[in-house]
């Protein structure tokens, strides 16, 4: 069994209550980050909150200002994942707080709030950090500003700021999302200022800020202007510039409604990057068997996601599908250690494979490059429909697939109830097989494409956004559909 930490937030709001419509997705591989240039503001009262999901456990920036080594104020994951703020005045060292708790988790939204009051007579208080409403009170590292000081970069005049970089050497880029960054100047706030506890599910979720007091650089970055990513809507106008982002980073995958990806914490052989936010994978070079599985796993329901081959390696090697998760037992890799489907991205392949076992076939038409493949999962009627290019095909033919047919299951290309539908989990499934140097490249869309959609269709509760129809009754992999559905 493939090993998974669960320490956030799903992001499942409730209907009716708030809702966070958009937010931004960050990629150290094309170094993504905002930035502006502060204004003289309050340097020993601030609050900082944001949602924010991690897709990998390197060191990476939230927030920055500075602009040298010696001249630097810094709040960020660590290389361990855990959470520190960290001040550098002139050389000196004097404000370290560095969490015990490790921040790993790849599904989970976490929401965080960084509370700075330096005017605080006890140490402790100074400094406050809380995770998804509760304070955090394990620290690693502890060192307090003095009281009163006002050394920190945040709020220097005409000192420079980022959101998603280490600012001063533009290094260690945030890799993840985040919605609902506030920055709040000259005031101390608990967490109960931007979030609730919801009375039913003991779920921490976000609510409306807009009415909040922001000060001189505060500012309210909800990401729901495409035109304009960076765009302040505090009323202050403290608009950031963009860095490498656009209209296709912006994503519904929010702390409100959680996306399925796939999770980087899956054991997989060498050679393999993800990218996009954990929605596509790149793999070159000499690695052998690899893969990775989705970070949303339902047992009953019916789901449509869709995957687009950017450039699939040499024979039939680069291959995407549905795994049994209960089924996987491959301890540094996954490819050929389960019971599942996959389908070849680069030859007219598809295969079943049980408990390692693979069943061949090759007359449902050839998949290649440019391709989009779509995957109906029909986990009520124990069915998987496999089509491309907005035909659903069969076993057999090029065409007749229908996920629509219920128990009749018409075309489906797995019916098995034994070892791989048998009311285990089920989940995404990305594999590249031995004994190929090739590059293998594709793309998954959950709802949340990493790719220009040239049409535009959601699921029947408006969920997603898909090249192709996704067909009736079926949805989109996020956990408001899975709480209704799943």
């Amino acid at each position: 069994m493939l090993p998974t930490i669960a320490t956030g937030n799903v992001g499942s709001a409730l209907a009716g209550e708030y809702e966070v419509a958009n937010s931004l997705r960050f990629d150290d591989g094309s170094s993504d980050y905002l930035s502006r240039t502060q204004t003289s503001g309050n340097k020993k009262i601030f609050t900082l909150s944001v949602w924010l999901k991690r897709t990998d456990t390197l060191e990476t920036y939230i927030f920055s200002a500075g602009a040298s080594s010696t001249a630097r104020t810094q709040f960020n994951f660590n290389g361990s994942s855990q959470l520190m703020l960290y001040n550098n005045d002139g050389g000196t060292v004097n404000v370290y707080l560095r969490t015990n708790r490790l921040f790993r988790d790849p599904s989970a939204w976490y929401h965080i709030v960084l509370r700075y009051d330096s005017t605080q007579s006890t140490a402790s208080d100074r400094v406050r950090l809380y995770i998804n409403g509760v304070q955090e009170t394990s620290f690693a590292t502890e060192t307090y500003p003095s009281q009163n000081a006002d050394n920190i970069q945040f709020n220097s005049d005409t000192v420079s700021c980022s959101i998603g970089r280490r600012h001063y050497d533009n290094q260690h880029h945030f890799n993840g999302y985040m919605s609902e960054f506030v920055y709040l100047d000259g005031q101390s706030l608990d967490p109960t200022s931007f979030g609730e506890f919801d009375e039913d599910t003991g779920i921490w979720k976000p609510i409306n800020v807009s009415g909040l007091t922001f000060g001189t650089n505060g500012f309210y970055l909800d990401f729901e202007n495409s035109g304009s990513l960076g765009a302040d809507v505090s009323g202050n106008g403290n608009n950031f510039t963009v860095n490498n982002l656009t209209s296709i980073d912006q994503t519904t995958d929010t702390c409100t409604n959680n996306f399925c990806t796939l999770n980087s914490i899956h054991p997989t052989a060498s050679n393999f990057t993800l990218s996009d936010g954990n929605t596509s994978i790149y793999k070159s070079g000499t690695g052998q068997l690899g893969g990775f599985l989705g970070t949303i796993m339902p047992t009953t329901g019916k789901w449509y996601w869709e995957v687009k081959i950017i450039e699939a390696a040499n024979s039939d090697r680069t291959r995407v599908g549905v795994a049994n998760y209960e089924s996987v037992t491959g301890t540094s890799t996954i490819q050929n250690n389960y019971s599942g489907f996959e389908v070849s991205c680069n030859s007219n392949h598809i295969f079943v494979v049980t408990n390692g076992s693979t069943s061949e076939t090759n007359s449902s038409g050839s998949s290649t490059d440019g391709d989009i493949l779509q995957f109906a999962m029909d986990l009520d009627n124990k069915a998987i429909y496999l089509g491309r290019n907005g035909t659903f095909v069969t076993l057999t033919a090029t065409s007749g697939g229908d996920p629509t047919s219920g128990a009749s299951k018409t075309g489906a290309m797995v019916t098995d109830t034994t070892h791989i539908l048998n009311g285990s989990p089920m989940c995404v499934y990305f594999g590249h097989y031995a004994g190929a140097s090739d590059v293998s490249n594709v793309s998954f869309n959950f709802g949340n494409p990493p790719f220009t959609i040239s049409s535009g269709n959601s699921d029947g509760n408006g969920y997603g956004n898909f090249e192709y129809s996704v067909p009736s009754g079926y949805y989109a992999l996020n956990t408001k559909n899975l709480a209704e559905y799943g």
